[in-house]
């Protein structure tokens, strides 16, 4: 987290360096908006393919990751810095988002296999 942090301020010294101080504002800010903007379309996609796998009695698990990695993107958009911004548009854009996908299920796995995480069926 704090190496995170460092590089973020190194980053935001050389872009406003480049750029100037104001643009540099106005670039996270607009990539912000740009980034929730996507982040909420894209979301209430997802909750609608988690529903439309339910109402046809399949599991949503799939669709389930999708609206996890969006909503993890949403916040790292939020997020000021443009190491957030880049991983939270990675989190949210449809065919990057697949890369992400591997990891999260060999995570849930490793947590269902020590009992952490359990699916209930009705």
């Amino acid at each position: 987290m704090i190496a995170m942090g460092l590089m973020e301020i190194a980053i935001f010294i050389l872009v406003g360096k480049g750029i100037g101080v104001f643009n540099t504002l106005l670039l996270i800010i607009l990539t912000s908006i740009i980034g929730i903007t996507v982040a909420k379309k894209q979301g209430l996609q997802s909750v609608q393919n988690i529903r439309n796998s339910v109402s046809v009695g399949e599991p949503p698990g799939e669709a389930m990751i999708h609206t996890f990695l969006i909503f993890v993107g949403g916040i790292l958009l939020v997020l000021p810095g443009f190491l957030t911004d880049l991983l939270g548009f990675l989190f949210v854009i449809p065919f990057t988002r697949k890369w992400f996908k591997p990891a999260i299920y060999l995570w849930l796995r490793k947590r269902m296999k020590n009992g952490q995480v359990f699916i209930i069926r009705r």
